[in-house]
């Protein structure tokens, strides 16, 4: 798949440097046809499609592994943890009984092998660097790309923009009780590093021009994306809504006004994907 990127792939244009734009233009059968021609040399075997998650992906939380002892799932703040941290977390594994460390495609961090008299210990040791393995829903389901800070492509701050939303949702949204998570994905560029577009709520960066003509951090927004689930929805991709744009300083505003909107209409059981794809525009706004 490299190999097909690096030949044939747009990589000198900065608007089109991803595979899916190749992917768009070829249509999936001639992708298929030039993959398994020029790079395999072999036909790729057809099977049935993968069975839908019986549960959340991300992995957070304390779980039994099949030997008996635990893997636990953390949640850092939109994927960011520090070099220092790193080397304390290390040491913390080791003390419960474990040499192996994941990173997840969610920014979760997953320790295995865990002693199961030493996981309540591991937990309590984890929150006191910052990362938990119960965190609040808004905590657990956002993420970020790395955007400005390290990222020539990017428009905006995103993490920090992220983070300061998650702060802010957790008191404005704390009377609110949400059965089903609602994703939120912050990308700095139109790339979608962040995966934007199947996400509940997506946003992709961009400079807008504030009241007093200077440009200040915005995003466009895209609602109601996601993955196929347990719940029986099929994936799709979010929609945009027509000038539909919120400023980085107005974000938890707008979230908690959309998410009050779907929590006021939605029919039992209706994910936020769901009744974003059918409500009416005034409520997405």
């Amino acid at each position: 798949m490299i190999r097909i990127f690096r030949d044939y792939g747009y990589r000198r244009l900065r608007t089109k440097a991803r595979l899916k734009f190749l992917l768009a233009e070829w249509g999936p059968a001639k992708f298929r046809q030039v993959l398994q021609d020029d790079y395999l040399g072999r036909e790729l075997p057809d099977g049935p499609a993968p069975a839908k998650p019986n549960q959340p992906g991300d992995h957070i939380g304390v779980h039994t592994q099949k030997d008996g002892r635990k893997y636990i799932g953390f949640a850092p703040t939109v994927g960011r943890v520090s070099g220092t941290k790193l080397s304390l977390i290390a040491d913390l594994a080791e003390a419960a009984g474990s040499t192996r460390i994941r990173l997840t495609p969610h920014q979760k961090l997953l320790i295995l092998d865990v002693e199961p008299d030493r996981a309540d210990a591991l937990v309590s040791a984890m929150e006191q660097l910052g990362l938990t393995a119960k965190p609040s829903p808004f905590r657990r389901n956002t993420m970020a790309c790395t955007g400005i800070e390290f990222c020539k492509l990017a428009f905006v701050d995103t993490k920090d923009t992220a983070t300061a939303t998650i702060a802010s949702l957790e008191e404005r949204l704390a009377d609110v009780t949400l059965d089903a998570p609602i994703t939120l994905n912050v990308n700095g560029c139109p790339n979608s590093c962040a995966r934007i577009q199947v996400a509940d709520i997506g946003l992709k960066g961009q400079l807008l021009a504030g009241a007093d003509g200077e440009s200040e951090f915005g995003f466009q927004v895209h609602l109601g994306g996601g993955l196929a689930s347990s719940a029986g929805e099929e994936a799709g991709l979010g929609k945009t809504v027509r000038g539909l744009k919120v400023t980085a300083t107005d974000l938890p505003e707008y979230v908690e006004r959309v998410v009050r909107h779907y929590v006021a209409d939605r029919s039992d059981g209706e994910s936020f994907a769901a009744w974003a794809q059918r409500a009416e525009e005034g409520a997405l706004r």
